[in-house]
C-alpha cells in the first residue's frame, strides 16, 4: 500500500525553468514525440541518447531527482517482472545458465534490461508533462490540439477538460485512499495477509467509501462549476493566452532531430544490440 505515496502523475511542481515556461501545445507533442522515439529505438546507442536527453530535460525543468525517483517507486515491480520474464522467454545469444528447462541467454538478459529501461523513461518523461504545467494550461494545450477534430463533431473544449480534472485529481484520490487504508488499519483490517483472492476481498472497504467519495467530489465540483455559470465550448475566452516562443521551437526541433536519429538507428540497422551477444 506505500507504493501510493509514490504515484506523482497529475501533481504539479512549481519552479522557475525554460520547460516551465514553455507552451502546453508544443510539450504535448514533444512528449509525443519522445515515446514515439522511444518505441522506435533499438540498440544500445540509442538508449543511451534516450537517457541522456531524459537527463537533460529532468536538469532543465529543475525537477528534485527524489520526486522522479518517487514517481518511479510504483512500477518497480512491473520493471522487475518484465525482465525476469524476458530473461527466461527469449532464447538469443550464448547461453549463460541452464538448469532443467530453464535456461538463460545474455539475449534474454539485454531485452530485458531494454524493456524496463523503456518503462523507466517512459513514466519520468511523461510525469514531467503535469510536473511542468499547471492544469489551466494543460487544459487550454489539449484544446487547442484538439480543436482541429472539431469539424467532426468532437467536443473539444470538453474532451479536454475532462482529461484535465481526471489528472489533477489522480493526487487527489490517492491521498484520500490513504487516509482510507490507514482508518481501516486502526480499525484491525489487514490487507499484507492472505492469498490472491483473500487480498482482493480485503480492497472492498477501501474500494467502495473510496467510490463514495469520488462521485461526491465530482458532484461537487459540477455543483460548483454549474453555480459559476459555467459553460464550455464556444465563445469562452481565456485570461492567458497560449504564446510559443523561440524555447518551442527549439525544443520542438531538438525532439524531431532524436526521433529522425531513432528512426535511421533503426532501419539503417547501424545500431543493433547483436554486437554486445
Amino acid at each position: 500500500m506505500n507504493m501510493l505515496k509514490g504515484v506523482t502523475i497529475g501533481q504539479y511542481y512549481p519552479a522557475d525553468s525554460m520547460i516551465h515556461k514553455m507552451d502546453a501545445r508544443f510539450k504535448i507533442i514533444m512528449i509525443l514525440l519522445y515515446v514515439i522515439a522511444l518505441f522506435t529505438a533499438a540498440g544500445p546507442i540509442s538508449y543511451i541518447l534516450m537517457i541522456l536527453f531524459a537527463i537533460f530535460v529532468i536538469i532543465s525543468a529543475k525537477i528534485p531527482y527524489r520526486l522522479i525517483l518517487r514517481g518511479l517507486r510504483p512500477i518497480l515491480w512491473i520493471v522487475g517482472f518484465t525482465l525476469i520474464l524476458h530473461t527466461f522467454s527469449t532464447q538469443e545469444g550464448t547461453m549463460i545458465w541452464q538448469w532443467s528447462r530453464f535456461s538463460i541467454y545474455n539475449g534474454g538478459i539485454i531485452r530485458g534490461v531494454m524493456m524496463g529501461l523503456r518503462l523507466i523513461l517512459l513514466i519520468s518523461i511523461t510525469s514531467l508533462l503535469t510536473l511542468t504545467t499547471t492544469p489551466i494550461d494543460l487544459t487550454d494545450g489539449l484544446e487547442a490540439l484538439l480543436k482541429p477534430f472539431k469539424k467532426i463533431g468532437l467536443p473539444a473544449h470538453e474532451l479536454a477538460m475532462m482529461m484535465t480534472i481526471a489528472l489533477r485529481f489522480v493526487p487527489t484520490l490517492i491521498e484520500e485512499a490513504d487516509k482510507i487504508i490507514k482508518a481501516q488499519t486502526a480499525r484491525g483490517a489487514d490487507f499484507e495477509e492472505g492469498g490472491l483472492i483473500a487480498r482482493g476481498k480485503s480492497m472492498l472497504p477501501i474500494l467502495v467509501p473510496l467510490f463514495i467519495s469520488a462521485f461526491r467530489r465530482a458532484d461537487d465540483l459540477a455543483m460548483a462549476m454549474e453555480a459559476r455559470c459555467y459553460r464550455g465550448g464556444e465563445h469562452r475566452t481565456k485570461m492567458k493566452e497560449l504564446k510559443s516562443g523561440f524555447r518551442d521551437y527549439l525544443g520542438l526541433a531538438s525532439l524531431t532531430l532524436l526521433f529522425l536519429l531513432m528512426a535511421f538507428f533503426r532501419f539503417a540497422q547501424i545500431d543493433s544490440w547483436q554486437a554486445l551477444l
